[in-house]
């Protein structure tokens, strides 16, 4: 099943060392299969608000996100980012083509009608 890091990031300040991180992101994404999917665009809000802007980065599972999050290669650039951009990470699972949300929705009524 994919996975993906959602970063949510706000409050950007562009600093150098945020140029040095996205020149070096990639190196550590490369050993894990990881690839950008969304990276920073302005999103056309159509519902609510949405303060700051968005990353998206694809792996194989959600172990594979978890190994490159850790890995001496990431953690060595982290803070270039962190220091500089206020915002939150996930790594979550994706859901696979066959995903249907019918069968999400029958399976929380069933869940519903087994509570007390």
């Amino acid at each position: 099943m994919p996975a993906y890091g959602f970063a949510h990031l706000r409050d950007r300040r562009h600093h150098p060392d945020i140029l040095e991180y996205l020149e070096r992101i990639q190196a550590t994404l490369d050993p894990f299969g990881g690839r950008f999917v969304i990276h920073g665009p302005p999103a056309r809000v159509v519902e609510g608000s949405w303060p700051g802007s968005m990353v998206l980065i694809e792996f194989p599972d959600l172990a594979v996100a978890q190994a490159w999050y850790d890995s001496p290669a990431y953690q060595e650039i982290l803070r270039l980012r962190t220091d500089h951009i206020e915002g939150d990470l996930l790594l979550i699972e994706g859901v696979g083509p066959a995903y249907d949300p019918r069968a999400r929705a029958a399976a929380l009524r069933a869940r519903a009608a087994c509570a007390p």
